[in-house]
């Protein structure tokens, strides 16, 4: 991973620290922990929560190895030895079922949920279009002068590989097939928040309350700081530097989600390509600067964050308003802050 997004991760949890430090005293001392091996990314583990280091270190080691479990089960690039992961099922598309573990056929069949949800625009099959703009992007780190997008040919044979259809899943049996041999799974809209989740899960399970985890930048938080308010938690000014926010919001047991044009990006004749590519035009969407999702559950917001990136305002704002829970913030690229009625009550106004 580049170093901005390292750089983001840690000003997403020194604000979170020091918005849990400030107001109200107590006798609590914050306690943290970064792990740099899961979903090429920096992950942390934050408790205000009163643990004792013991028992803080317990909590944070179940995290990373669950965080470490779906790292390998999600991983396309590798391989690990004793998993069928998500790169081997890429490697045997067009081949015979393989069977996989449980976890991953329940998250397989949650992206297809998504997927209906969604109208297709939260599609794990879009593999194929996806490593186009990949490979682009990272010859273009390695050699700017020579940056490169892919060619209208090129993108439009990989989407004809990208029907969810060609993903079959065999609950009973715990196998999971692609037909079409030309097409491939990419779980980077969807992964890390689906892991986080379940992270986040096993802390409430298990009776914690005043944590956050933020992988990547993906933050869930439990509970509530201990007098019972939540954090305060910055949302990046799309067009401003790594340090300028658009918006504070006060928040609490609830996940936040950003997708932005600012994240992965390379530059081809002057013009920006960032990584989150519109099914129906096979290229970076143009709708929004960023945008952030707030909901419970991490998985889902992690998805709608891409799926309402690639729509309009009115239809993200239709989806939104069906849903249960789902709190959006709109940034155009022009500075306009647009919001759905609960994020009105969770900004915290700076004096």
């Amino acid at each position: 991973m580049k170093r901005t997004g390292w750089v983001l991760c840690a000003a997403l949890f020194a604000a979170l620290l020091l918005a849990g430090c400030a107001g109200k005293k107590t006798n609590i001392e914050p306690q943290g922990k970064a792990y740099f091996t899961y979903f090429d990314t920096v992950s942390y583990v934050y408790s205000y929560a009163g643990d004792s280091a013991e028992r803080f270190e317990e909590r944070s080691a179940e995290v990373s190895n669950i965080l470490g479990e779906y790292h390998k089960l999600f991983d396309i690039y590798h391989e690990y030895s004793g998993v069928n992961n998500l790169c081997t099922l890429n490697k045997q598309a067009g081949g015979e079922p393989l069977t996989v573990d449980e976890k991953l056929v329940e998250f397989l069949l949650y992206a297809r949920d998504l997927y209906e949800l969604t109208d297709g625009e939260m599609n794990i099959m879009m593999g194929s279009v996806l490593r186009l703009w990949h490979d682009c992007r990272e010859a273009a780190g390695e050699d700017p002068n020579n940056a490169a997008i892919p060619s209208e040919e090129e993108l439009a044979e990989a989407a004809q590989h990208m029907d969810f259809s060609a993903l079959e899943i065999d609950e009973e049996n715990m196998t999971v097939r692609i037909t079409d041999p030309e097409a491939s799974i990419d779980v980077g809209a969807l992964g890390k928040g689906y892991a986080t989740q379940r992270a986040a899960d096993f802390l409430r399970e298990d009776g914690a309350q005043g944590y956050v985890l933020n992988v990547g930048g993906n933050i869930r938080i439990i509970g509530t700081k201990p007098d019972g308010s939540g954090w305060v938690t910055a949302i990046r000014d799309p067009e401003g530097s790594q340090e300028q926010y658009a918006l504070s919001l006060r928040l609490q047991n609830v996940a936040c989600v950003t997708s932005g044009i600012y994240e992965r990006y390379f530059v081809v004749d002057g013009q920006r390509y960032h990584h989150i590519i519109d099914k129906d035009t096979l290229f970076p969407a143009d709708y929004f600067a960023s945008l952030t999702v707030l909901t419970e559950d991490s998985g889902l917001a992690d998805a709608l964050s891409t799926a309402l990136f690639c729509m309009p305002k009115e239809e993200g704002e239709a989806l939104a308003a069906s849903l249960d829970g789902v709190e959006v913030i709109w940034i155009y690229t022009d500075g306009r802050i647009e919001y759905t009625p609960g994020v009105e009550e969770l900004i915290v106004n700076e004096e």
